[in-house]
């Protein structure tokens, strides 16, 4: 955390712990007979809100149509050399999920659509299974918008690059929870240093939303012994979700 961040996150954590004792002193006002929890520490979460990073302001401007417009005009990084389409996104815009997937592949770079392909047909197998659908209640997307030459994994500062969009993209769409698919995907919601293996199944946050990751579909295509896994994962999800498996 650099010194600009440590700054915000000590006057994230007074203002923080100001608003806490103002509701506890509110509490006491009306409740005399009240003992009010004690302040947490707030301190963490100030500095995990002092070290996300400001959208570009013309990126944060924009509602959906106006992003997808923007971004089928991005050149920030190498990939707009090389690509045949931008993959914006797809489903639908008020979803119940939204999928992450982690970047687009030969099929969706020739379509400019997400998960058109045999991982795709399969994904749409995982959402039927527990009652979803790009038609109606999912949006599907990934952590990049074009595909990295020869399906490469894609680099730190293509990732970067496109970082705007997708937050954007959830800040817009607003889902009731997040599924994540593939490393990538997981080390965007969930941090640089986290291991699909390790964190698949869990629920944790995504600025304020609920989220979950499980493995790609291409993975598991490539390797059988991973569907046992994400059916428990997609059970978890749903249940969250209230939708009976």
């Amino acid at each position: 955390m650099n010194e600009t961040d440590k700054a915000r996150a000590q006057y994230l954590s007074k203002a923080m712990d100001s608003v806490w004792n103002i509701a506890s002193d509110f509490e006491r006002s009306i409740n005399p007979d009240s003992k009010p929890d004690p302040a947490p520490d707030l301190s963490k979460t100030a500095q995990v809100i002092a070290s996300e990073k400001s959208l570009d302001p013309e990126i944060s401007r924009c509602n959906l149509s106006m992003l997808s417009e923007l971004c089928s005009k991005c050149e920030k990084c190498q990939l707009s050399k090389t690509r045949t389409h931008v993959v914006f996104g797809t489903g639908s815009t008020s979803p119940l999920v939204m999928v992450i997937g982690e970047g687009p592949g030969f099929n969706e770079d020739q379509e400019g659509i997400p998960f058109v392909g045999q991982a795709g047909r399969f994904l749409d197998k995982w959402l039927e299974s527990i009652h979803l659908s790009r038609d109606e209640n999912a949006y599907i997307c990934n952590v990049i918008k074009c595909r990295p030459p020869e399906n490469r994994d894609p680099m730190d500062e293509e990732i970067e690059a496109c970082q705007d969009y997708l937050i954007q993209q959830i800040n817009l769409l607003k889902p009731k929870a997040i599924l994540g698919l593939g490393r990538f995907a997981c080390q965007f919601l969930f941090g640089s240093d986290s291991k699909i293996t390790k964190v698949h199944g869990l629920l944790k946050m995504y600025r304020g939303i609920p989220a979950i990751c499980t493995f790609h579909p291409a993975a598991v295509l490539r390797n059988l012994d991973l569907k046992r896994p994400v059916w428990s994962d997609l059970k978890k999800l749903a249940a969250f979700l209230g939708i009976p498996v």
